[in-house]
């Protein structure tokens, strides 16, 4: 009888731990990849709103703001870099088990431990040195390719897995995601030609950013076959689409006027507008992205 107990005892115990293993490694729903698309995607917006922060605070506007922002901004990237690893309950984050996914996200890493030092500095100092402004615009590019590398992974895996059913969706997932940091990449150039931070260089970046993020939105409603992008049917999110076509009709012009080789000073008036605009812009374009990121989750 004890032998019995204990045999019994012993197969619900391999049972269980069979299970646990199961339930570990289980595979990502949809939804799930809605949410990692989501917030890897927004990673790279992440990194791009820091370098704008931290460009306003050396053109000494709103400094105070833009340096509570600068904290703010850090330390979710910071968070939502080690969810996408290890998993966060309180992002919706399951654990990336993918190697190559990982591999990836220690190249992420390796470039944040030498950027996220020079943000809280900057944070300590409530100041920006002309070293830390070099270092900073140095090195967001490199933080922001190698982040979307972790993305376009992540789309791979989602179109093999859990969103298999409509691939399209994962490219809309992606692309529009990528809107949002593109809006703050946008704002960063421009800022960094304030600046005279090798201002030839930013107005071409700025020429090719604001020509896609254009590009983009008109894919993201219509289709673009080339981007990969189906055309929304669905009329909310079409709806919303014309909310941040309308902010764009407003904003483009700032940029355009900033990109062009002719204009040769950006005048505080014109800082103050890009200031005020970019973050309804991206605010807007988020609230598109959610609407996507529900439609994976169906």
């Amino acid at each position: 009888m004890k032998l019995t107990y204990t045999l019994t005892a012993l197969l619900l115990l391999i049972a269980v731990s069979l299970f646990n293993v199961s339930h570990a490694y289980a595979e990502p729903s949809a939804a799930d990849y809605g949410v990692v698309l989501n917030l890897s995607g927004k990673q790279r917006m992440l990194s791009q709103k820091m370098t704008k922060e931290v460009t306003l605070i050396a053109l000494k506007h709103d400094a105070a703001a833009n340096l509570d922002n600068l904290q703010k901004t850090s330390a979710l990237f910071d968070k939502t870099l080690r969810g996408l690893r290890n998993g966060d309950a309180s992002l919706g984050l399951p654990a990336t088990e993918s190697k190559r996914v990982l591999r990836q996200l220690d190249k992420v890493e390796k470039i944040w431990q030498e950027f996220y030092p020079a943000v809280q500095e900057i944070i300590q100092a409530k100041s920006v040195s002309p070293e830390q402004l070099s270092l900073i615009a140095s090195k967001n590019l490199p933080l922001l390719k190698q982040m979307n590398k972790a993305v376009g992974l992540y789309e791979k895996e989602a179109k093999k897995s859990g969103l298999k059913a409509a691939p399209g969706l994962a490219a809309t997932l992606n692309l529009s995601g990528k809107q949002r940091m593109l809006s703050q990449k946008m704002s960063k150039e421009f800022f960094l030609i304030a600046l005279g931070h090798e201002v030839e260089q930013n107005k071409l970046n700025l020429l090719e950013t604001y020509s896609l993020f254009d590009r983009t939105l008109k894919g993201l409603k219509d289709g673009d076959e080339v981007l990969g992008l189906p055309a929304t049917e669905q009329q909310h999110i079409r709806d919303q689409l014309d909310v941040v076509a309308g902010l764009w009709a407003k904003f483009m012009p700032l940029v355009v006027h900033g990109a062009d080789y002719k204009t040769k000073n950006i005048t505080p008036d014109e800082i103050a507008k890009v200031a005020s605009s970019n973050l309804p812009l991206l605010k807007q374009m988020n609230a598109a992205v959610k609407l996507y990121e529900k439609e994976a989750a169906k």
